[in-house]
């Protein structure tokens, strides 16, 4: 297919920009509203085109170098040719644009936005392992490449925090040196960059018996590694070593996360953000929806009368329950099992809802479920504005419009990526 030329008209939801070429909405990645930039098409579809950028034409004035040689071969970030202070404007036009477009949320107040630092926040990270050919059974650790789901070997990543980063090198070069028998596909680490502790997961295709030598290479290798956890997918089978969590201070809280256990990823905006979801919480009984390990409810047993904590996985649940105890908090009732299930056999009327659901957001059959236990707050995090919009419109839907936005909150948990975290507030109507 020929090359073609567009003007950038905005930046869209995904990490694109968005132009149009003989009646064809075009997407490209890596551009920057207002550029002219030669475009060459991999998708052509009835309506759309999706490229590749071929050349920047005509550049922003804003176009700025990125920080990392993989930038626009991996597939982790898209944004770093964008200043940090545009990206964060970006981020808050696509927000509002796509709450009016796919929910009909007409929104006119400001829309507070909490940056992160730019680089060095993420304190989870998953890197695919690729064995090479070489005789002496090497293999190079990476990410999936920009728009495939293509390996792609990485030496830096500068949106780690930096203990994460050195564990990322001292890993390739054990990788590198062999010194890790065949098999292995995922390691994943989560860690607490600021005492050091670790964990790490490790998938194989098989590991071979008596897997005590990957233990204690991987333990001379990383130095604040407190708990290792294999796992051969062939037989569905794990091996642990180390006592299956690490403590992750917040503030004054240390918080108790186990391997399979959810944590949030940027560590340089934690307490912003319990701050925001948590505070001026008051009533009898609140109800904190997808609770995992606990990350909101320890501050709400403290201000609410009961809490209830509803969550499905086995593991968080494990970490929650000891989270809960640390904190000697008596107030909470842990339901272990679906949301769904939950609030289809709840009758009272709670005075506050928190809800932190994943990325694929809340069941409509939950939705109207709320709408009729009629709360007085709900304060919904999403990690997704499309399935945010769906969801709040249908919660206009079935309330017949008993709530009113009191806020909106961006906080830039992901930045260089398209991603978006954002705290709705609604009030009921009086």
């Amino acid at each position: 297919m020929e090359t073609i030329e567009v003007r950038i008209e905005k930046l869209i939801y995904g990490g694109e920009g968005l132009a149009h070429h003989d009646s064809h909405a075009v997407f490209v990645p890596f551009v920057i509203p207002d550029e002219i930039v030669a475009v060459q098409p991999v998708e052509r579809r009835r309506k759309f085109v999706r490229g590749r950028l071929e050349r920047v034409l005509t550049p922003s004035p804003q176009r700025t170098a990125a920080a990392c040689r993989h930038f626009t071969v991996c597939g982790g970030c898209d944004y770093q040719h964008i200043p940090y202070p545009a990206q964060l404007g970006f981020k808050t036009q696509i927000l509002r644009e796509t709450l009016g477009r796919l929910g009909g949320i007409q929104y006119r107040s400001e829309i507070m936005t909490h940056p992160s630092a730019p680089y060095g926040y993420r304190n989870r990270a998953q890197w695919k392992i690729q064995f090479l050919s070489d005789p002496g059974g090497s293999a190079a650790i990476g990410y999936e490449r920009a728009g495939s789901h293509a390996f792609c070997a990485v030496e830096q990543c500068p949106i780690l925090a930096p203990a994460l980063e050195q564990t990322l090198v001292s890993l390739r070069d054990l990788l590198a040196r062999g010194a890790l028998p065949a098999g292995i596909t995922e390691l994943e680490v989560f860690a607490d960059p600021a005492h050091g502790r670790m964990l790490l997961n490790v998938s194989f295709t098989r590991f071979p018996a008596g897997p005590q030598h990957i233990v204690q290479a991987f333990r001379d290798a990383l130095p604040g590694l407190e708990s290792l956890l294999l796992y051969d997918a062939s037989r569905e089978r794990f091996e642990l070593d180390g006592p299956g969590y690490i403590h992750y201070a917040v503030g004054d809280t240390h918080y108790r996360v186990g391997h399979l256990s959810f944590f949030q990823v940027n560590h340089t905006l934690l307490e912003r953000l319990r701050h925001a979801v948590t505070r001026d919480a008051a009533g009898t009984l609140a109800l904190e929806l997808y609770a995992g390990v606990g990350f909101f409810t320890v501050p709400l047993s403290a201000s609410i009368e009961r809490v209830v904590a509803v969550e499905s996985n086995p593991a968080a649940v494990r970490d929650l329950k000891e989270n809960l105890r640390a904190a000697a908090s008596s107030r909470v009732q842990i339901v272990e099992g679906s949301v769904e299930k939950y609030l289809a056999g709840l009758d009272a009327s709670p005075d506050l809802i928190v809800l932190d659901p994943p990325r694929g957001g809340v069941l409509a059959s939950a939705v109207e479920r709320m709408a009729r236990l009629a709360p007085r707050r709900i304060r919904y995090l999403s990690c997704d504005p499309a399935t945010l919009a769906r969801d709040l419109a249908a919660l206009e839907r079935h309330s017949a419009g008993a709530y009113e936005i009191a806020r909106i909150e961006l906080f830039d948990l992901f930045p260089q990526t398209y991603h978006i975290e954002t705290l709705v507030e609604l009030v009921r109507r009086t």
